[in-house]
């Protein structure tokens, strides 16, 4: 399906995942509103893909996911900017066990809140036009670490809503995708946030078996999970999918065993 004239909302979007995302969107003329709570990264981005892509393609909006009324502004300022939204994707995400609560804020709710958002510009059921969603989990839903416990929980709570929530916009005729997206390690500022006490709290004592993890798992690019993301977009056949990508099978797909009677 061709994506030109598409508007998409993508949080963490100047670093990273996001970023990567972004410039794929942005190859295919979808215009993007790049959402950060990093303002200088934020900015930085937004000068390198107006030279790139031209300017007016995309808009930079500083904004701390887990601010509700900041997010719910920020949705509202992307439609008034392009007019529509079509495309969104909620990928912002920490990797703190010391502030633990912050990390439910930021992984799990700003993720929920973000997919009733895109439903309420999104909906048929609000007279718009449909469109897509992809919520950004984690390989961690998978592979459980003693260094991660809250980050992993997280990681599955997106996994539930995504999947409970792509059941009902097919029961309700929202017209809206819901999918979920799980990479193994990726190279980003996140993987690198686990070093550090002020993170990781008493688990970063076990940052050694994290370590050993990467280095059996290997470390993903980010353009290699824009290229996943890009076909959760474009399959139209995909609601309720749960993508994983990982070095040894690429972009694949979980299967779930239908429960017996």
């Amino acid at each position: 399906m061709s994506l030109e004239g598409k508007v998409a909302l993508v949080t963490g979007g100047a670093q990273g995942i996001g970023r990567a995302v972004v410039h794929s969107l942005l190859q295919r003329s979808v215009k993007v509103a790049v959402v950060d709570l990093n303002t200088i990264c934020g900015e930085e981005c937004k000068a390198e893909l107006d030279a790139e892509f031209g300017e007016g393609k995309c808009l930079f909006i500083q904004c701390d996911v887990s601010d509700g009324a900041a997010l719910t502004e920020t949705f509202q300022r992307t439609v008034d900017e392009f007019g529509r939204l079509d495309i969104v994707i909620n990928n912002a995400g920490i990797n703190n066990e010391k502030h633990w609560e912050k990390t439910i804020q930021v992984n799990l709710t700003s993720v929920i809140k973000g997919t009733y958002l895109a439903l309420e510009h999104m909906s048929k059921e609000n007279g718009k036009e449909g469109g897509t969603v992809i919520n950004v989990s984690s390989m961690a839903a998978f592979l459980h670490s003693p260094h991660q416990p809250v980050y992993t929980a997280t990681k599955h709570g997106v996994i539930g809503f995504s999947r409970a929530m792509a059941d009902a916009s097919a029961l309700g005729d929202y017209g809206v995708r819901i999918n979920v997206l799980c990479p193994a390690f990726v190279d980003t500022p996140l993987l690198h946030s686990v070093e550090h006490e002020d993170n990781m709290g008493k688990f970063v004592k076990f940052k050694e078996d994290f370590k050993r993890s990467m280095s059996k798992f290997g470390v993903l690019k980010p353009s290699l999970i824009a290229e996943g993301m890009m076909k959760l977009i474009t399959d139209t056949t995909l609601n309720g999918a749960v993508m994983k990508i990982t070095c040894s099978k690429g972009i694949h797909f979980h299967t779930y065993e239908p429960m017996s009677a």
